[in-house]
């Protein structure tokens, strides 16, 4: 088989594989053969190839081809190897350029939120903040982000543990106020803190999710009260969501 010829049989064969895909229950011969307009021959001597190395398999019964278990394989071994701040260091490093300012990205890790990457900016600000920190949840925009996406049970274990002490005169210390803010929070997408955590300070996050559609992480923009005004952050938030939903799907999650 020569180069081109080889090429085209890949470039079927994954036609086919993509076909197969958005068939539940399978496809005949014929079946792929017209929807694709290419020979039943040539399909059942790709179907043969695919079957040999597992990536596709025949039902016994009813003749019909589906894609094969080889798939999960590989995309258990793929999923394994997404790593949270390789995918997200390249939106990070865009937000940063767009806003100068300061970009975190946090993971959950028992009832806290421990600060895995920071980009600076541009702009001087003064946080607490920096990589291997741990912050608590209920303060932070990172924190109440990940918090809405996360069972009420494990919530109200988390509060129980670590409370809802103040860290400034803007912290919410009250249990059913700050359980209707996360209601507020998953609705609308992002969370913000308002001088929460340190005075001075606002904060922009969305969360982030696996394949599995379960709440890993939150990434963050922060900035000076003068700089972040109430205008300025209405203008990031749909910006921050489009950044969360990216990093999700970059790690392989699929939204509805």
């Amino acid at each position: 088989m020569d180069r081109e010829n080889m090429v085209k049989s890949v470039s079927r064969a994954l036609d086919i594989v993509d076909l197969l895909s958005m068939k539940k229950n399978g496809l005949g011969v014929t079946e792929i053969a017209n929807q694709m307009d290419i020979n039943k021959s040539s399909v059942h001597r790709i179907l043969a190839t695919l079957v040999k190395y597992g990536y596709v398999e025949q039902d016994i019964d009813t003749g019909r081809y589906k894609l094969g278990y080889k798939f999960l394989e590989i995309n258990s071994k793929l999923l394994d190897s997404i790593d949270l701040r390789t995918e997200a260091h390249p939106f990070l490093e865009q937000l940063e350029k767009e806003t100068n300012e300061v970009i975190h990205l946090v993971v959950y890790d028992n009832g806290e939120v421990v600060y895995i990457e920071k980009l600076d900016g541009n702009e001087t600000l003064r946080m607490h903040s920096k990589v291997g920190k741990r912050a608590p949840m209920h303060c932070t925009a990172v924190g109440k982000a990940i918090l809405s996406h996360i069972p009420i049970n494990e919530v109200l274990n988390i509060l129980q543990k670590k409370g809802l002490p103040d860290h400034t005169d803007h912290t919410m210390t009250n249990l059913d106020e700050f359980l209707n803010h996360l209601v507020n929070v998953k609705e609308q997408g992002y969370a913000l803190d308002m001088e929460e955590n340190e005075y001075g300070i606002r904060c922009v996050a969305v969360p982030i999710f696996d394949h599995s559609s379960k709440v890993i992480a939150a990434v963050s923009i922060s900035g000076p009260t003068l700089r972040m005004t109430d205008d300025r952050l209405q203008e990031l938030k749909q910006r921050m969501i489009e950044v969360g939903q990216h990093i999700s799907i970059r790690l392989g999650f699929q939204s509805l």
